[in-house]
């Protein structure tokens, strides 16, 4: 009995432990030609074979600060809902035109307030307005995955804790495209994946 039970606890650590054990980074730089800087570009895992992801328990935020979205760019998995602050003195309104995510106008409120939306649809990139000034600007990509990372100004990005396998890895920008890529993620270390983005 005893030593069923020890099997039982060392296959159970074993699943547990799989999932970061056979695991690799992805990391690398993206330089865009065409763009101020090589920042707020998404880079992402397609697809995990066999595999699905439940939406983060708690929310995403993206705050309206200065008159500006924060952050600019604001990659989420299906289902997350994002909550939208206003941290400004004056009124905000957060809407979007765009079908996949239901053309939402969360109307307008004041400092401290907040309002939110659920993003539902793998593919939807959607711009954040405000009709009240109209300067302003952010994107929602909703993936199918937690498996990405937002470029930096200087184009390093990182994607941390990839299962091993080999995968498409994609890339995002308002304005500018780049080539999707195949990489084999090792069941330790990490792998370099480098991006070029122009117009």
């Amino acid at each position: 009995m005893n030593k069923l039970i020890a099997a039982t606890l060392v296959m159970t650590i074993g699943m547990l432990c799989s999932s970061t054990l056979f695991a690799g980074d992805i990391k690398g730089k993206v330089k865009a030609t065409g763009a101020k800087n090589s920042g707020n570009a998404v880079v992402y895992v397609e697809k995990i074979p066999g595999r699905t992801f439940d939406p983060p328990k708690e929310p995403a935020i993206m705050d309206q600060k200065n008159l500006v979205f924060l952050p600019h760019v604001l990659p989420v998995v299906a289902g997350t809902t994002v909550k939208y602050l206003n941290s400004d003195d004056v009124l905000h309104n957060v809407f979007t035109p765009d079908k996949c995510a239901d053309k939402f106008n969360l109307g307008t409120w004041p400092k401290g307030q907040v309002r939110s939306f659920t993003f539902k649809n793998v593919g939807c990139v959607s711009v954040m307005l405000c009709n009240v000034h109209p300067e302003m600007e952010a994107f929602v990509v909703v993936l199918e995955n937690p498996y990405y990372a937002v470029s930096a100004k200087d184009g390093s990005y990182e994607i941390k804790n990839v299962p091993a396998g080999k995968y498409t890895l994609k890339i995002w920008h308002e304005k500018l495209k780049g080539q999707s890529q195949e990489i084999t993620v090792t069941e330790s270390g990490g792998v370099a994946a480098h991006f070029e983005l122009a117009k």
